[in-house]
């Protein structure tokens, strides 16, 4: 197992999901054409949030559920090789991404715990839907992409399970 048993657990649950595991011939390609950006929140599970399984969409996370260079370049890759045609921008309620400025939580961050994150830009906001939007807005002028790429947003509200479209 791992060298100092800290991923034990998870090599042990990986035997029993590898014992019936069935996926194997699932293609690369998105099988409902469906890219999602959402938070690296683990209570976020885009699958069961939208109905959707294993081989049906491409889940792209990271703090914030924000557009990044990083995921503007995924989208490239996801769009011409692997069969997406909409994105779907899912973020959630109660994010700590929302709410708290970049300085703040370069300052909370250095308190605490001693590392000056400053060179980072995390890509905090205030408000939700206007960094959402924005987000889209990227994602649709982006020059690489097709104009014919669907794309749309809509928050996961984590206390109810709901899904709520950006009014755009």
């Amino acid at each position: 197992m791992s060298s100092n048993g800290a991923f034990d657990d998870l090599y042990a649950a990986n035997a029993e999901f590898a014992a019936t595991f069935s996926d194997g011939g699932l293609p690369a390609k998105a099988a409902r054409g469906l890219a999602v950006i959402t938070c690296m929140d683990s209570r976020v599970d885009p699958f069961s949030i939208l109905g959707i399984g294993p081989g049906d969409a491409k889940i792209l996370r990271n703090a914030g559920a924000r557009v990044t260079e990083d995921v503007l370049r995924t989208l490239v890759l996801a769009v011409y090789l692997l069969g997406v045609d909409r994105v779907l921008v899912m973020p959630h309620t109660g994010c700590r991404m929302i709410g708290s400025g970049e300085a703040e939580i370069h300052e909370f961050i250095d308190e605490k715990f001693g590392v000056d994150t400053r060179s980072l830009e995390f890509r905090t906001a205030t408000d939700q839907d206007e960094a959402l939007r924005s987000d889209l807005t990227r994602i649709s002028s982006y020059p690489l992409l097709p104009d014919t790429l669907n794309v749309e947003g809509a928050v996961v509200d984590l206390a109810s399970g709901r899904l709520h479209p950006l009014v755009r």
